[in-house]
């Protein structure tokens, strides 16, 4: 199965062919081998045929980090649907939001979601108790729950009843199913928040198999190496750097429910991990976690930490010194995640400052945002890429797909990044004003549009500022005189209604908002304000 050729759904099979009896998965109690895992992978599939999924569904999975999750994924992307991964820390004005831009045809939900009763924010939206109530009018789309439950719950079928679907499926049915994938086909939607305030939805064909394979060559990743992803799966880095690449490169992939720095430390020596991925915010609770000097970290040998996120330097660099050797890379919900990377041999400051080398098959170029003038080497400006791998379009959204693309095809990433004269490429920053929270992408419009809706708020606006844990944080920004609610009122509002980390942490009163002469907004300018006022 070459690259070109491969399709997500046959991962399982190729690796169980491969590595057999080798263990693949360790997920708590559970460990299972490649053999196991392309097998319990063809189950879930005929019983997603059984219950009726269709090539071309969307199938959102609202499910945390566990060996289900992976077993939904490539049995939906075996059976030529697609599959549509969403943050668990997304609540239910997200999730309508999403299962109506969507037009799912299927919600995979899971119980242990921490923080929410999901059963019952679902059968709230869908104000159903039964499966055969299916479709609703709010959803007309929306045809099934399944739950990664044991027991069917409600309207949720349980795992169980969707395994003994699958009992009147038979192989050669899966088989022809299989077949008929297309490596082009889309295969994968990844919602990410953008700069009208809605979350847009990158659709990808299979061929992110390639930036998957040949990440694992540039970084040395063998079936001797053990990755640990406390990273969630619906995350593009979780995916490809961990979800898929252990299957590509036969790593045994030790995965975690949540981040916990106490039990990474824990699993790191039990395990013997060689190779973790996270963002900054990870590592400074790992190296800083009292544990960390008690706890056998020897076995690490690389650990990617992406460079470019404020504070992500000087963290980078202690886990240099004190953990394992560094490597950064470059990625987005549009482009993929790893599509450029730091080589093994890099010097510190190009593993600690910058993004690596593009990956074969793509082109990267700095321009001029105003001018779609390409820039020299070494100046700063947007970075525009174009590959195999960047997305086939926004779903549904024709006209957000073109203008997310230049006249010669280039993707307009909306970063500031350079590129020196050997192709080294160093991300600056985010040229839109997306803030990066905790390494989620945060659309401070979305936030003003949600809380545009209550009392005084019509005119109060978000903007991100430093925090030592989480790299910014939103702040909600009113201007004095105005008639808003306070702090309370406003996380109480947030609850439970939009994700947590999108919920501004303090609310600062300014004279006026700094505006163009045309009347618009000048967040920068805005940002430093309130920064300034913080810092008295």
């Amino acid at each position: 199965m070459t690259s070109d050729s491969a399709r997500l759904g046959d991962l399982p099979r190729a690796a169980a062919q491969r590595f057999g009896s080798r263990e693949a998965v360790v997920f708590g109690t559970e460990r299972v081998s490649f053999q196991v895992l392309a097998l319990a992978v063809d189950e879930c599939a005929r019983g997603l045929i059984g219950l009726g999924v269709q090539p071309g569904d969307r199938v959102l999975i609202f499910v945390p980090n566990c060996l289900r999750w992976l077993l939904a994924f490539y049995a939906l992307t075996a059976i030529g649907a697609i599959a549509v991964p969403m943050n668990t820390r997304f609540r239910r004005d997200d999730l309508a939001y999403l299962m109506r831009q969507s037009g799912a045809s299927t919600l995979i939900i899971s119980p242990d979601v921490p923080g929410v009763d999901v059963t019952s924010m679902v059968h709230e939206l869908l104000d159903c108790a039964a499966p055969d109530e299916l479709p609703r009018a709010s959803y007309p789309d929306m045809r099934r729950l399944i739950s990664t439950a044991d027991a069917s719950i409600m309207a949720a079928t349980g795992w169980q009843a969707l395994i003994d679907a699958g009992l009147s499926v038979s192989q050669q049915m899966l088989d022809t199913r299989r077949k008929a994938v297309q490596p082009s086909d889309p295969a994968l939607i990844l919602y990410t928040s953008g700069t009208t305030g809605a979350p847009k939805g990158a659709v990808h064909s299979h061929a992110m198999i390639r930036t998957v394979t040949d990440g694992a060559n540039r970084l040395g990743i063998t079936s001797r190496d053990v990755l640990l992803l406390f990273m969630p799966l619906f995350h593009s880095m979780g995916l490809y750097l961990a979800g898929m690449m252990f299957l590509a490169s036969g790593a045994r992939l030790v995965l975690s429910a949540r981040f916990d720095a106490a039990a990474e430390l824990n699993r790191i020596e039990r395990e013997r991990v060689s190779v973790t991925f996270g963002f900054d915010t990870h590592y400074f609770d790992l190296l800083g976690h009292p544990d960390f000097a008690l706890r056998d970290h020897s076995s690490l040998r690389i650990a990617m930490v992406p460079a470019g996120s404020p504070g992500a330097e000087p963290i980078a660099r202690r886990v240099n010194r004190e953990l394992c050797r560094s490597f950064s890379g470059y990625g987005s919900s549009e482009c993929g995640t790893g599509i450029s990377l730091s080589f093994l041999d890099a010097s510190e400051d190009e593993r600690c400052l910058g993004s690596g080398y593009p990956m074969p098959g793509y082109e990267y170029r700095i321009c001029d945002p105003q001018t779609d003038a390409v820039l020299p080497p070494g100046v700063l400006g947007e970075l525009r890429i174009r590959g195999y791998g960047v997305m086939l379009g926004y779903y549904a959204n024709p006209d957000q797909t073109r203008t997310a693309f230049d006249a010669e095809g280039f993707f307009r990433t909306g970063d500031s990044a350079q590129i020196d004269e050997s192709g080294f490429v160093r991300y600056v920053g985010r040229h839109k004003d997306m803030l990066k929270v905790g390494g989620e992408n945060v659309d401070p419009a979305e936030i003003e549009a949600f809380l545009s809706a209550l009392p005084g708020l019509a005119a109060a606006r978000v903007v991100g500022v430093p925090d030592a844990r989480l790299g910014e944080v939103p702040v909600l920004c009113v201007e004095i005189g105005a008639k808003s609610p306070d702090l309370d009122s406003v996380r109480r509002a947030c609850a439970g209604r939009i994700a947590s980390f999108k919920v501004p942490r303090r609310v600062v009163e300014v004279e006026r908002f700094p505006m163009t002469v045309t009347g618009k907004l000048q967040r920068t300018e805005l940002c430093r304000l309130v920064i300034e006022q913080l810092a008295v």
